[in-house]
């Protein structure tokens, strides 16, 4: 017999016999121990039910939550309004929650199994738990990537109370709920948001989060060992830590009410350890036998949730046969539900798969920026120099600042943004323009930046985070593929979390920082679908395209990179003394749109298609003829605006200084091959990392290259 069964046998077995643990049933009355067990049986049922479905190819996900039911009773404890970021054995949380809004889970979840275009929470793109209307954003294969989002959610249920966005979701005493596994505990994302949640926490900043560890003992086949996960949560400075018996519904109930009381009540993190087993194995293929001694997932087996819960029910006069009809009864409507929804129809096609990966527009109000008198009070002395030729920094400055103004629940986050005004003084004054609430100084994390970041836009935030450098992205990256840019497409659009992430990066600076600090990789952003990435040229195009980035993110729930040239940051001059690089600032109303290209020059010999620094570089390049054409925009590639801005030239050179194996350049060069052109060729940087000193542009595009390789163009 196969484990599945076994467990099933034993239950009805052991109740037939009164073959049961003891259990003291407190703190719950008949009635609802009642309903509480009528969830666990149907999340029980579902995951049997599951494996009959994937045995039969009707069903694709087998993941199950049996031996976690206990979670219903911890979604009984909480309100049905405090956002929830569930693991992925947290079907009982769901069910139990749903019921709490006269839901019946039932038939969502097993479209879900199916994969079925009517699946209610993904639309059929992956099994995954979530709703909007009981405030579970989405999770698939959670392995602590929500932590970091959960935080930020928290830091901005604390923040609403004082600044209330618009379109703001969760109430003001609410809470966020983040639960994760005892293997999930040991990674990286995990450790790095459970410490920015006491971070936060111990200088006294409102943050009313509730962790809650589900300890089965086992992540798939490693063991966790025994006291691992009581010592790594106990002793965390800021968090409260509280535990309980996942097992039994009624100390489950007990453990949550408390913990969650106090995190309401304090606003204060904390976390909630809780004591599972995992019945079946990891999943349907998995096997627990073929890597556990048969006695050990036998001793789990006896230790079966359902089997606690039936003995606190014949405490209070049910019989072991209401208890054994509850579960059966529950098991046949399941399974007559799974024969109704197991010929329901998939997604049709491509067109209809990736429909989800833009969102949906935001509700939003329609503003009309800030008054002059506003304007005048927040840049002071600097309105005097609006009218004269600025550097980049200057201009991203006073664009942040007018957004900021225009749109108070705009918030800026990142590692010195605030008292320091950022690495590069980027964002200079804006905390003191705006105060320490909207212009955060964070913990020295990416992950927790851009988990701030998520979670505050859960909320009606728009987040403005920002990386000090390009390559500490990778240390992150993940928020922003795995969390971030697939919450539309988990959701089907019903869930989203707009922001502009400002990145400092790209290569050219002299003598400083080497490959971490000059870093010209691109790819790993334009990998990512849905996710728009800009890069501006100087300094009035920078702030057009801020604010339209801060458009598409309030108006239009985009999630946005910005990545700002370093080097061309503090650029003045083209030529030495001209001073031809600097610009003045642009009218707050300005903007350039997503997939506008920029054209200068009206040269016919040689079109330069470049970005970026490439684009400094190639208007010092001087080159006979040529018309210099800057993307802008580097994903999605606005092809045909480069295809409009090339007609008619003889040639098209593509001046890229991200690497040529994996760098924009081959986007371009595909596209306009495929549109016609023949006379092409690229010029791109080396595949190297950035050297430091005197070497530091070695392996980069230079204007003398660009003239050289345009003279080579000309030859063929």
């Amino acid at each position: 017999m196969d484990r599945v069964s076994i467990v099933h046998d034993n239950f009805l077995r052991r109740v037939a016999a009164r073959d049961l643990p003891n259990v003291i049933p407190n703190g719950l009355d008949p009635e609802a121990s009642s309903a509480l067990f009528a969830y666990q049986c149907l999340t029980r049922a579902l995951d049997i039910v599951s494996r009959e479905m994937q045995k039969a190819g009707q069903g694709f996900y087998t993941i199950g939550s049996s031996g976690h039911e206990g979670m219903a009773a911890v979604a009984h404890a909480l309100r049905p309004d405090d956002i929830a970021f569930l693991h992925y054995r947290d079907g009982a949380f769901q069910v139990a929650r749903a019921a709490q809004k006269g839901q019946d889970m039932c038939r969502d979840m097993l479209l879900s199994f199916a994969c079925a275009a009517d699946d209610p929470t993904s639309g059929g793109r992956h099994k995954v738990l979530g709703s909007r209307d009981l405030f579970i954003p989405p999770q698939t294969s959670t392995i602590a990537s929500h932590l970091p989002k959960a935080v930020g959610a928290a830091f901005g249920l604390g923040l609403a109370r004082r600044n209330s966005p618009e379109g703001a979701i969760v109430p003001k005493d609410g809470i966020a709920v983040a639960s994760f596994g005892d293997a999930s505990l040991n990674h990286s994302t995990a450790q790095g948001a459970i410490n920015a949640a006491g971070w936060t926490s111990v200088q006294g900043v409102p943050l009313p989060l509730l962790f809650i560890c589900e300890d089965n003992g086992i992540g798939i086949s490693t063991k966790t060992p025994t006291g691992w996960v009581e010592n790594s949560l106990r002793h965390r400075p800021g968090l409260a830590y509280f535990q309980g018996d996942g097992l039994d519904m009624w100390d489950a109930y007990r453990a949550t009410a408390e913990a969650a009381h106090f995190v309401r009540t304090q606003r204060k993190p904390a976390v909630l350890h809780l004591s599972t087993v995992r019945l079946y194995g990891h999943a349907g293929a998995d096997v627990a036998t073929s890597y556990l001694p048969r006695a050990e997932v036998e001793a789990d087996e006896a230790n079966d949730p359902l089997l606690r819960s039936a003995a606190g029910l014949l405490q209070m006069d049910l019989t072991p046969q209401d208890v054994v009809d509850t579960y059966t009864a529950t098991l046949d409507r399941v399974r007559a539900e799974a024969a109704r929804v197991a010929d329901a129809a998939p997604l049709p096609d491509a067109a209809a798969v990736m429909s989800a990966i833009v969102p949906p527009p935001r509700v939003h109000s329609k503003r009309n920026g800030p008054s002059a008198e506003a304007r005048k009070a927040a840049f002071g002395s600097d309105m005097a120099q609006m009218n004269t030729p600025q550097p980049m920094s200057r201009l991203i400055n006073w664009a942040m600042t007018d957004l900021m103004l225009a749109h108070p629940e705009t918030v800026v986050m990142g590692e010195d943004v605030g008292r320091k005004g950022g690495v590069y003084g980027v964002t200079q004054k804006l905390q003191a323009r705006f105060g320490p609430a909207r212009v955060i100084d964070t913990l020295l994390d990416e992950q927790s930046i851009l988990g701030l970041a998520i979670g505050m836009a859960h909320n009606g935030f728009i987040p403005m985070p920002e990386i000090q450098f390009l390559a500490y992205l990778h240390n992150a990256e993940d928020q922003l593929r795995g969390e971030a840019a697939t919450l539309p497409f988990f959701s089907n659009g019903q869930w989203t979390n707009p922001m502009v992430l400002r990145i400092a990066g790209l290569g050219y600076q002299k003598g400083f920082g080497g490959h971490f600090h000059n870093d010209n990789a691109l790819a790993v952003l334009r990998d990512i679908p849905g996710l728009i990435v800009a890069c501006p040229s100087d300094g009035a195009e920078a702030a057009m395209m801020l604010r339209e980035c801060h458009r598409l993110a309030r108006e239009e729930n985009r999630v946005s990179v910005f990545v700002e040239p370093i080097a061309l940051y503090p650029m003045r001059d083209v030529t030495p003394g001209d001073g031809a690089w600097m610009r003045t600032y642009p009218a707050p109303e300005q903007r350039i749109d997503l997939g506008a290209v920029g054209v200068h020059g009206t040269g016919t010999d040689v079109a330069i298609v470049t970005f970026g620094n490439g684009r400094y570089l190639a208007e010092q390049a001087e080159v006979p003829g040529a018309r210099i054409v800057d993307l802008r925009w580097l994903s999605p590639l606005p092809i045909d605006a480069v295809l409009a801005a090339v007609r008619g030239c003889n040639a098209v050179l593509v001046v890229d200084e991200t690497r040529r194996s994996g760098g924009v350049a081959e986007g371009v060069m595909t596209a306009l091959f495929e549109a016609g052109h023949r006379k092409l060729a690229r010029y791109t940087a080396q595949d190297s990392f950035i050297a430091t000193g005197r070497a530091y542009a070695a392996t980069l595009p230079s204007a003398a290259g660009i003239a050289q390789a345009a003279a080579e163009l000309y030859a063929r």
